[in-house]
């Protein structure tokens, strides 16, 4: 009997834990990427295809010539168009490209959750600097900072921030304005309210058009404007009533963009007004959330759901174990790097399960803008969040970054 075929966009570090389980479940993967020398294309047994995932012509013409029987990505926005086109025309599983465009341009999805009564922050969709000027005037006149983003980048990419002494500034208005545009690929900036509140994300996987919440991060995030994760813990400590209306607003969230089938990665603040959504992706959340947390806090293993599912089978989302996992990731200054010491004490330490060096001896480590300026982290499992945390802390305090 023939083995039957995923093709999975993107072959970088996100998506290699995709490609190894396709081949562990012994299917046929074909992974896809630009880059000749990606992580991904170096598993035994994987189909190399070197295509851009956002070529969706030529990304068809490979998926039609293999005749794959499913396809997906991890961790990454911007092949979802490819993904959607893909499933379309070959009537597989996934999402519709309405509900890809919605997932990953936030002036539509910022649109289709307030249509639905899903809680958003006050927002404006902006076209030129007029328009732009006049949402950070009402934004600030509510007594609200303003955060400025593009409407189709992720990332943190393009990020501006106003404060209510800048809203007579023309000249930090327009740059703002301008950075932040230079960012969207469709010209299109958003004004939004910047949320205050503790941050969470949650996993899902919807089965058969229901949404189910498999679980619920407690993030830290560096301060405005960048607002990049340094560390994830599940699971999540909030109040039961909280976490309650967490899993309303985020089932809400998915059905509101259409998502019928597959996983959903969704950020959310919880402000004085309660949940409100950040974004929302229509694919695994990337950070090792779903490849190591929440195999480690629940047993289900998200990574081989979404492939069960890519293919039209079943996906087992019941959970195993309530546990507890962490994830830090190291701090530093900036410069070059000359020495990364205590790893192995680290790597030793009692809970944990991985220590990682994004970074190493005579790379530079940059301020941190990005998740790509991170130089490692320590992932730790323990009996319950406090637990795994407490691990986590102990094996990143022997790590110490030596920068000139």
């Amino acid at each position: 009997m023939e083995k039957k075929k995923i093709m999975i966009l993107g072959a970088s570090i996100l998506q290699l834990p995709a490609i190894e389980k396709s081949i562990e479940m012994g299917l046929t993967a074909i992974a896809v990427d630009m880059d000749p020398d990606a992580v991904g294309f170096k598993v035994p047994g994987v189909v190399k295809e070197v295509i851009s995932t956002i070529d969706t012509e030529r990304v068809m013409e490979a998926a039609l010539r293999h005749r794959i029987d499913g396809i997906m990505t991890l961790a990454s926005d911007m092949p979802m168009m490819t993904v959607a086109s893909v499933c379309e025309k070959m009537g597989l599983p996934g999402v519709t490209k309405d509900t890809a465009l919605k997932a990953i341009n936030k002036s539509y999805m910022r649109e289709a959750l307030k249509a639905a009564g899903v809680p958003v922050p006050v927002f404006h969709i902006n076209h030129d600097f007029g328009e732009f000027k006049e949402s950070v005037d009402d934004i600030i006149s509510r007594g609200m900072r303003c955060i400025v983003k593009p409407a189709d980048n992720s990332g943190s990419r393009g990020i501006s921030f106003l404060e209510k002494e800048d809203i007579n500034d023309m000249e930090k208005l327009s740059d703002a304005y301008e950075y932040t545009k230079s960012f969207s690929k469709s010209g299109v900036v958003l004004a939004e309210e910047c949320m205050e509140g503790p941050e969470v994300s949650v996993e899902t996987l919807t089965v058969d058009g229901e949404c189910h919440v498999i679980q619920i991060t407690d993030k830290i995030t560096t301060e405005a404007p960048y607002f990049v994760e340094m560390g994830h813990t599940q699971p999540s400590r909030l109040p039961k009533d909280v976490q309650d209306e967490i899993r309303r607003v985020t089932e809400a969230a998915c059905k509101a963009i259409g998502i019928t089938t597959g996983p959903s990665h969704t950020e959310i603040k919880i402000t004085k007004d309660g949940p409100k959504i950040v974004e929302l992706g229509a694919r695994l959340g990337g950070d090792n959330i779903t490849t190591f947390l929440v195999p480690l806090s629940t047993g289900v293993d998200m990574v081989e759901c979404c492939i069960h599912l890519a293919l039209g089978e079943k996906a087992d989302i019941t959970p195993k174990k309530e546990k507890g996992s962490a994830i830090r990731y190291f701090k530093n200054d900036v410069g070059v790097i000359t020495g990364i010491n205590g790893v192995d004490e680290a790597r030793n330490s009692e809970g944990i399960v991985n220590v990682t060096i994004v970074h190493d001896v005579g790379e530079t480590a940059k301020e941190i803008r990005s998740s790509n300026d991170r130089v490692g982290f320590v992932i730790a499992k323990g009996n319950d969040a406090d637990d795994a945390e407490t691990k986590c802390e102990k094996a990143l305090s022997c790590i110490s970054v030596e920068i000139k």
